[in-house]
């Protein structure tokens, strides 16, 4: 009897160290996956595009964006993506690459909120001049450290509304955002989930969008990637720009910061 419970249990050991060579040899196969996409990323070229968009005069007020302040100044980005989401005084709310860059196109340029907000993400055949515009913004922070400390009062609040967010199970299924993304070492199917509510795994999500999705051929701003979590864990999405969003992205880049943006970045 005895001998046989330890041919058993030499064979689950053998099995699991298997299982464990072969899950190596996975994540090996896949880091060298996306190092093959990261060379000649797609992104340049939505970059390009949001750079020219930047700077040319639309709307019905026929200007550019070059006097938009996101947060550092007018006109100045170099480092603006990676200190947003913020508190913007002349609005008096927490706002985020996004909110801000259409209240620049209202505010500036003339444009309605519901025209420039109707193509907020790409369809097939369809690009959206947001994700570009987000992609340009976004490069010019590449490199450069996260920050967002949520010292102000309504950023902190914020903070304390996107940490609630994360942890409240909700839907059809009681999901939450912390179920995949609070603890070490989760996986779905080869993806990994890391861990948010650190500063390391926080960064890794936080630092490399807005990305290009190879599988869906379009630039992803955090806008649409955290809405799309929602949808897939069955919660009511929200609307595009909504403050639960918003204080999501204080809450997630507030434990990012410190960590180095890598943007735009290239996902699967």
């Amino acid at each position: 009897m005895r001998a046989r419970l330890q041919a058993v249990l030499a064979t689950a050991a053998m099995v699991l160290a298997g299982s464990a060579l072969a899950q190596d040899s996975t994540m090996d196969e896949i880091a060298k996956y996306r190092e093959m996409l990261a060379d000649g990323n797609p992104a340049e070229l939505f970059e390009l595009k949001g750079e020219a968009l930047w700077k040319k005069a639309r709307g019905p007020k026929n200007a550019s964006l070059e006097q938009c302040d996101m947060g550092l100044g007018p006109g100045k980005l170099d480092g603006a993506y990676a200190q947003l989401p913020r508190y913007f005084p002349d609005t008096r709310k927490v706002m985020d690459v996004e909110s801000r860059l259409v209240h620049c196109m209202v505010s500036l340029q003339g444009f309605k909120e519901e025209d420039v907000t109707r193509q907020w993400f790409s369809r097939p055949g369809k690009e959206s001049d947001i994700e570009a515009l987000v992609t340009y913004i976004g490069a010019k922070s590449n490199g450069m450290k996260i920050d967002v400390p949520a010292r102000h009062p309504e950023e902190a609040r914020m903070a304390k509304v996107g940490e609630y967010i994360f942890y409240r199970r909700s839907g059809p299924q009681d999901f939450s955002c912390s179920i995949c993304h609070g603890q070490n070492d989760k996986r779905i199917r080869l993806q990994d989930l890391g861990n948010l509510t650190t500063q390391a795994g926080a960064g890794v999500a936080m630092s490399t969008w807005p990305s290009y999705r190879v599988s869906q051929g379009a630039m992803w701003t955090m806008q649409r990637r955290l809405i799309d979590c929602m949808r897939q864990a069955r919660w009511p999405e929200p609307k595009y720009l909504s403050d639960s969003v918003i204080a999501l992205q204080v809450y997630l880049q507030k434990n990012a910061s410190g960590t180095v943006m890598q943007t735009p970045g290239i996902k699967r």
